[in-house]
């Protein structure tokens, strides 16, 4: 293994797109197929805001700039400690188990055909709040979606 490589910071985002009807947006990974969240993402450094994570991560997973406008970006001030998947702890330093997760929402006006990132997520679905909830396979994921609530945009 080489000395440069590249470990993902375990501090992470997770954005909850959807509309002011309660539609939300769920992403299927592409290196787990069933497997549907939320934009999800971890730093790029220590310093990085949490926020400026969540509009770069929403950018590069589906093409939609969090700062348009009509697009409401909202930081929950919700954070969840969770076990990283043991498939995915090799994207991290030895011995780092656990990831902490910032929880924002994004509401945009109405359901739009994102662009996804191929390497990243191979298909979207627009769903009402409940059958959202019971599709992601994060729990955490599936709390945020279900913390929606009419008038959060």
């Amino acid at each position: 293994m080489s000395s440069n490589r590249r470990f993902k910071i375990p501090l992470s985002v997770l954005v909850v797109i959807h509309t002011p009807a309660l539609e939300v947006l769920l992403i299927e990974r592409a290196d787990a197929p069933g497997f549907w969240q939320s934009v999800t993402g971890s730093k790029d450094a220590e310093d990085e805001p949490f926020e400026a994570t969540a509009v770069r991560e929403v950018w590069e997973e589906t093409g939609l700039d969090a700062r348009a406008p009509g697009h409401v970006l909202t930081d929950w001030a919700l954070e969840n400690r969770y076990e990283i998947y043991p498939q995915w702890r090799h994207r991290y330093a030895p011995g780092v188990t656990h990831n902490t997760e910032h929880v924002f929402g994004l509401c945009i006006p109405q359901p739009v055909t994102v662009t996804l990132n191929a390497r990243e997520h191979r298909a979207q679905r627009w769903l009402p709040r409940l059958e959202a909830a019971d599709l992601c396979f994060s729990p955490s994921n599936a709390e945020a979606v279900l913390r929606l609530r009419s008038g959060l945009c």
